[in-house]
């Protein structure tokens, strides 16, 4: 299926379910994808590693992390 027939079959859409493709469409390309997200994730987990190896901040263990949050909810 070409650009132009989905065009043409999408135009003939009752107006709410245009507005529903619409929606999906523009989140599709607001949405990064798996290789970027990785990419974003590795980049973060190098900068955090950086951080700590050189002192900028200290790393908290996972048991304070989780009693510090449940303090916080109480």
């Amino acid at each position: 299926m070409n650009l132009q027939k989905i065009e043409d079959e999408a135009l003939h859409l009752p107006k709410k379910e245009r507005a529903q493709l619409i929606q999906r469409l523009v989140l599709s390309l607001e949405s990064p994808s798996d290789d970027e997200l990785k990419s974003d994730w590795l980049l973060e987990a190098q900068r955090r590693g950086e951080e700590i190896d050189n002192g900028t901040v200290q790393a908290v263990s996972g048991e304070d992390v989780m009693r510090k949050a449940k303090a916080l909810i109480k």
